[in-house]
């Protein structure tokens, strides 16, 4: 295996989405729980680019580390939250964490050492925004529509909440 610059960019991404990814499952506040999110959709858009998918790393950065963040920090700022109130993580709870962790790396890489994928002739890499944009308005319209349609769902029940949890607030002065 020889290191090349593409190799060194591959191992160094995928280092900071498993550490952004390990950070968001140890930490305590929240809004460090988002900047860890934020280097992890960061990270995976860098693979994006290393695969030569141009079109859904720039989605990744506008999408997800721009608006997700975003709606998650509004989320946090309009909720109570008690920090407080949640216990530590112990020791041994830790240890087993990073072993289940470790042991799912192992397994992972165990399982794609020795895979042999043939070679194979894309034209992937030329041309794959318009590529995307045929197959998600052709073939897969009605999971599209439906994943938007969920989405708003999600946004007017959030609404609903914010709204229930003020007017509770109210209520009690």
């Amino acid at each position: 295996m020889s290191l090349s610059g593409e190799m060194i960019a591959f191992i160094m991404l995928s280092l900071v989405a498993i550490i952004g990814g390990i950070l968001l499952i140890n930490l305590t506040k929240v809004v460090h729980m988002v900047i860890a999110l934020v280097f992890t959709f960061v990270s995976v858009a860098g693979l994006y680019v290393l695969l030569s998918a141009e079109f859904l790393a720039a989605v990744q950065i506008l999408i997800y580390s721009g608006a997700i963040t975003i709606i998650m920090l509004f989320g946090i700022m309009l909720t109570r939250h008690n920090d407080s109130n949640e216990k530590t993580a112990g020791l041994w709870r830790k240890l087993m964490l990073f072993a289940g962790i470790a042991g799912f790396g192992l397994a992972v890489y165990a399982g794609i050492y020795n895979l042999d994928i043939p070679v194979q002739e894309t034209k992937l890499h030329e041309d794959n925004t318009r590529q995307i944009g045929m197959a998600l308005y052709s073939d897969h319209i009605i999971p599209f529509e439906l994943t938007s349609v969920l989405l708003l769902a999600a946004l007017i029940g959030a609404i609903i909440l914010a709204k229930k949890d003020d007017e509770e607030k109210e209520g009690e002065e």
